[in-house]
């Protein structure tokens, strides 16, 4: 037998020590004891307290009026809030009701940071998944729960996907004209901005508006008195014209993009696209139609110009297929329609095993909540590629606070904990938004033309 042993367990008791108030007296009691957990605890060690979702509401403003819609989710914890962009312009007022009401009911009483399981909760709960009302909703919903939870961890929102790989966003801007020397004037002016990526377009897309050639439906009366012509043959023709004149006035140093918009019949735009090689394009947008995906395989195995696709793709399962086969070279996701923050990550993700670059679509109807989204992810993956610039006048200004900022071409984000951007609600009520909403394009003879 062992007495050393036994003498010790025996002192020990006599001390008192064998149960938690011998310790603590030891340390001087309960405070000495709490003070040395926090000496050999760190901060960044402890679990952060639960907090939960008290609301999810949507607000709405137009302030450089297009229809933009913000959801704002409210936490248990008083003060605490996140932002994120639902902005559905052509149909805002149904985002409205999907998230004032389903969504904050669905998410009433969740854990705020358990993000992807409330994605995918809310992705199915509808059993019906995606479609543009829901998607919007739930990117807005994404957007602030990644907001909420990098003002919890005091991190901008790229420190949590990763941190910076670049030290801003290389951004691309618009140079339009009616005419060719309208448009390389356009250029001149915007790479005097230190724009090093220009897209160029000839009118609106497809050129619409840049004649004033009549068509024989607005001789009939018909269709709708705002709806616009497009001349097929004549944008052919004028395209590869275009580049021609850009490159020969502002040299081959600028980056030449072009949007068709899927805005002509697939054989078509395959030709003129084999026509732009020579002017080395930086890349071509959207060229088919989401019902005419199989011809991308068609484009691949005719030109070397690269492309950039997928705006209008609703589900993240639309990008597979392509990407895996690499019809494209350009992921063009609309952030704040395809889910949000969590779905642009994994397809930004799978772009990179496949060479496969980010470009998003940021036009003037996402509001800046959603373009400082865009940046903060930039910012964080390896394959990006570019991203398309944005200005904000001052009545945006005046409602949001926190914009990302334009500088010779880059964006920055505000360095603050989360995505960066804050709103102004009263201020948000002054501009209210519409129901108005027309994008039909028709032939010589009325027939639709399909974006």
């Amino acid at each position: 037998m062992d007495h050393s042993n036994m003498n010790r367990r025996e002192t020990m008791k006599a001390l008192g020590l064998t149960g938690s108030a011998g310790i603590l007296g030891l340390f001087g009691g309960t405070a000495n004891a709490k003070a040395r957990e926090e000496r050999e605890t760190p901060h960044y060690a402890k679990a952060m307290k639960p907090v939960t979702i008290k609301s999810v509401r949507a607000i709405a403003t137009a302030p450089q009026g297009s229809n933009l819609i913000v959801v704002k989710v409210e936490t248990s914890e008083p003060g605490l809030y996140g932002l994120g962009c639902a902005t559905f312009t052509q149909r805002a007022a149904v985002v409205l009701v999907a998230i004032n009401t389903y969504l904050n009911e669905f998410c009433a009483g969740k854990d705020v940071d358990n993000i992807e399981d409330m994605w995918h909760g809310a992705y199915v709960s509808s059993y019906w998944r995606n479609g543009p009302v829901l998607n919007n909703a739930l990117s807005g919903l994404d957007q602030a729960l990644w907001d909420i939870k990098g003002k919890r961890a005091g991190m901008p929102l790229y420190q949590l996907l990763g941190g910076k790989v670049r030290f801003a966003v290389p951004c691309y801007t618009h140079a339009n004209g009616n005419t060719p020397e309208a448009t390389v004037e356009s250029v001149k002016s915007i790479q005097e901005r230190g724009f090093k990526y220009i897209r160029i377009q000839q009118g609106g897309y497809g050129a619409v508006g840049s004649t004033a050639e009549q068509p024989d439906f607005k001789k009939e009366n018909f269709g709708g008195p705002t709806d616009s012509f497009m001349n097929e043959n004549s944008y052919l023709k004028a395209i590869p014209k275009l580049f021609e004149a850009v490159r020969k006035s502002c040299g081959e140093e600028i980056e030449l993009l072009h949007d068709i918009h899927e805005r002509v019949q697939p054989m078509n735009a395959i030709n003129m696209i084999k026509k732009l090689e020579e002017f080395n394009p930086f890349f071509i947008e959207d060229p088919f139609s989401p019902e005419n995906q199989k011809w991308f395989k068609i484009l691949r195995e005719n030109t070397t110009v690269p492309i950039a696709m997928g705006e209008l793709f609703n589900n993240v399962n639309e990008f597979v297929e392509p990407m895996v086969n690499q019809w494209f070279d350009f992921i063009r996701i609309h952030v704040s329609q395809i889910g949000g923050v969590t779905p642009a990550m994994k397809v930004a993700r799978l772009g990179e095993w496949f060479n496969i670059k980010t470009a998003w679509h940021g036009p003037g109807d996402v509001s800046p909540v959603g373009h400082s989204a865009h940046a903060h992810i930039d910012l964080a993956v390896w394959n990006f590629g570019i991203q398309e610039a944005v200005s904000f006048n001052e009545k945006t200004q005046e409602v949001f606070s926190g914009c990302p900022t334009m500088k010779n071409g880059y964006m920055s984000v505000n360095e603050v904990p989360g995505i960066g951007v804050d709103i102004d609600e009263k201020a948000a009520a002054k501009y209210p938004i519409t129901t108005k909403s027309n994008w039909q394009v028709r032939k010589f003879d009325g027939t639709l033309i399909r974006p």
